[in-house]
């Protein structure tokens, strides 16, 4: 570990975890917003279902850890909503399950610490004529649905709702934007820069909205080593220097 200590987030989740910190990937896009306000760690795993992540919740989030998460944003569901494959094998888990499986780990989060805050992610539509039209014959059929995905995620919700989780409806957020299927997505499924965007954006009105304290809205939170000093580079007046610890010109989308 490297000082000073600022607040830990943790990404938890699958493929869309994993991938979030590709080029333009919400992750990213996360880190550089709350660069020296606090930490984001991705614990992302390819292909998972929350089966598989029930049975780590206790060596990803140990209970007896010196540093104990701020905020936990949780996705599963994506691989957990895909149809049953008739050998049994697959990630599919059934509706009922997934749902017990995910007020588990919400309920293991909220046991860490007091402050410990939790966001869900909802299972987000998909494109079904890219997923259809693409298999590579690598893998067995892909039954990936929206009427799967929308089933997964009203049940994510409902259980968030049930256990005062605050929650992003992913399903109904992309279907907003214009040209969805293929503006939100690369491959139909895993988010592309434009989709990412729109995650960002709600996750950032969930904190914004959220009765958090300390709240942790990257606005809210201190600036590390923000203090004013002579090593700054030198103003116009040629007499004063110019603090550039908040500046974000160089984004482009100005976060609210």
């Amino acid at each position: 570990m490297v000082g000073p200590a600022r607040p830990l987030f943790v990404l938890f989740g699958s493929s869309i975890v994993q991938m979030s910190y590709d080029v333009g990937g919400w992750g990213a896009i996360l880190a550089d917003i709350y660069s020296r306000r606090a930490d984001i760690l991705v614990r992302g795993y390819f292909g998972w279902n929350s089966r598989r992540a029930v049975n780590v919740l206790d060596q990803v989030f140990p209970k007896d850890a010196a540093v104990k998460p701020s905020l936990v944003i949780v996705y599963f569901g994506g691989n957990d909503s895909m149809g049953p494959h008739p050998s049994g094998l697959g990630p599919h888990v059934p509706l009922p399950e997934y749902v017990e499986n995910m007020r588990k780990i919400a309920s293991h989060l909220k046991s860490l610490s007091d402050s410990t805050r939790i966001i869900f992610l909802s299972c987000p539509p998909v494109n079904e004529t890219l997923i259809n039209g693409s298999s590579s014959g690598i893998f067995s059929e892909i039954i990936r649905t929206n009427e799967l995905c929308q089933q997964y995620s009203e049940a994510c919700i409902k259980l968030c709702q049930e256990m005062n989780v605050p929650f992003v409806d992913l399903f109904t957020a992309c279907q907003r934007k214009d040209d969805w299927r293929n503006a939100c997505f690369t491959d139909g499924i895993h988010f592309s820069a434009e989709g990412s965007k729109v995650v960002v954006e709600e996750i950032l009105k969930v904190l914004r909205e959220a009765d958090w304290k300390p709240s942790l809205h990257w606005k809210s939170m201190p600036i590390e080593f923000s203090e004013d000093s002579p090593d700054d580079l030198v103003a116009a007046d040629g007499k004063t220097t110019l603090n550039p610890s908040s500046w974000t010109y160089y984004r482009e989308i100005q976060w609210d």
